[in-house]
This record gives structure tokens, sequence and C-alpha cells, in this order.
């Protein structure tokens, strides 16, 4: 694995952004990751403000966060704030706990949604996809699992996953991604602290210094359509530690 991202919501407690992307620059991070609330309210000069303080770091922002909202509603706003920063995939990241359906059906009019959502975005020549946590492997009450169903429901849809929410979620990471290997453009790279341990930071670990064997997922994961690898954690308590043991912890593997 060449190049690793840092999704940039790690540090959205620690600001500024500019001493972020020195931060991970000088860490050897060669790409970040951005999130809707980072770029979506920037005028064209805030943009080009961004992507030059991203040059001076050393780092560029291959893949990004929207939310359903804007690209929904502004897909042309979002397509310029990605040729700006020089963003090549796109993922819609979550879906909030009251719009969420409650069967198979609601799930597959949710991907076909999320493919009609893709359409300019592919047309403009980016990769679209869906960002997975742990809800969409939680079974309905037929048995079935709502991430089927978003998939059926949007034939193009790439697929960021996330490996630890998808352990949260209490599935088998593996089987799923033998089951979607081709969908898989990026993936999340998180650890799972032993239980009962980082309480303050809701659970979540520095990459390889939690439970998830990622030595194996790597293997398994270079068999996929991946071309993103981005170190997360949700709530740390230093993002610099957490950059720094996280990197230092996938150059082992």
């Amino acid at each position: 694995m060449k190049d690793v991202s840092f999704q940039l919501y790690s540090a959205r407690n620690f600001p500024p952004l500019g001493d972020v992307l020195k931060t991970a620059g000088s860490l050897g991070y060669t790409q970040v990751e951005g999130y809707g609330a980072l770029y979506a309210a920037l005028d064209d000069t805030a943009l080009a403000a961004l992507k030059s303080d991203m040059d001076a770091a050393g780092v560029t922002m291959p893949s990004a966060h929207f939310g359903l909202d804007l690209l929904e509603s502004d897909p042309e706003r979002a397509i310029a704030i990605a040729k700006t920063l020089g963003i090549r995939a796109i993922y819609c990241p979550y879906l909030m706990p009251d719009q969420r359906p409650t069967d198979a059906a609601g799930w597959r009019a949710f991907g076909e949604r999320l493919q009609k959502a893709g359409e300019p975005f592919r047309k403009a020549g980016l990769d679209f996809g869906w960002h997975n946590h742990d809800f969409e492997f939680i079974a309905l009450a037929d048995g079935s699992v709502p991430q089927d169903h978003i998939f059926a429901g949007g034939p193009d849809l790439s697929w960021e996953a996330d490996i630890a929410w998808i352990i949260r979620g209490g599935a088998d990471p593996f089987a799923w991604i033998e089951k979607y290997g081709k969908r898989i453009t990026a993936v999340h790279v998180k650890d799972i602290a032993a239980a009962g341990e980082n309480k303050d930071q809701d659970g979540w670990a520095d990459v390889g210094h939690g439970t998830v064997d990622w030595k194996k997922l790597f293997e398994a994961l270079s068999k996929t359509s991946a071309k993103y690898y981005v170190v997360e954690h949700d709530n740390p308590k230093d993002y610099k530690a957490t950059a720094e043991r996280s990197i230092a912890s996938i150059k082992t593997y």
C-alpha cells in the first residue's frame, strides 16, 4: 500500500485545519479525506485557500464525504467543490435514524435513491458510493440485511467499507469483503478497543492498538477494487498521536 489517507473528521475538534494538514503531511500521509461540514459552506475563494493549504502540506484529497442533502439539492455545487479540491471519489456517509427505513422494500428504495443521486457525478467522471456504519448490518424483521438491499437498489454504487463499523454491527467483515469486493473502492481503517477500554474515546482505538485483525484484513482487501485506505478515529483524545501510531502500524502490515 503506497498511499495512506487521513480522514479529517478525526481532527474536527482540533483546529486550525491548516495545522492538521501540515501534521498529516509530516507524518507520511499523502492523502486526506474531507467531510461535508469542512467545505460545503465555503465560497470559491475559501475553497481555493483550502486547496493551497493542502498543496503546502503535500497532501491531496482524492476522496470525500458529502451529505445527501447537498448531493440531491445541488449536485453542480458538489461537483464544483470536487473539481477545485481534486476529489475523484464521493461517498454519501450517513442516514439519520429518523430517516432510516424499517423494511426490505424501504432499504431497496433508499438504494434506488442513492443510485439516482449518483447519476450526475458518474456523468462527471467521478466515483460515487455509500459509506456504511453499523445499522446497515443489523437484521430486519424478515432476517435480511439493509446493506444487501441498498446495493440491490443501487447497482452502480461503489462502497467505502468502514470495517470497524461492520464489526460493531455484528457482522463478519471478511464475508462482506468477499461478497462485494468488486464494489469496494475505499476503506476506512480504524480499530476497536478491547471491551471496557478507551471509554473516553467511544471505545475506538488507534490502528494496530485494538482488536481488529488488520494484517489479515489488508490481505483480503488487496483482492478488491479498493484504491483509498483512510485512517479514521471517530473520537480521539489526541489526534496527532492517533495519526502517528496508526500509520506506523499500517507500515508494518
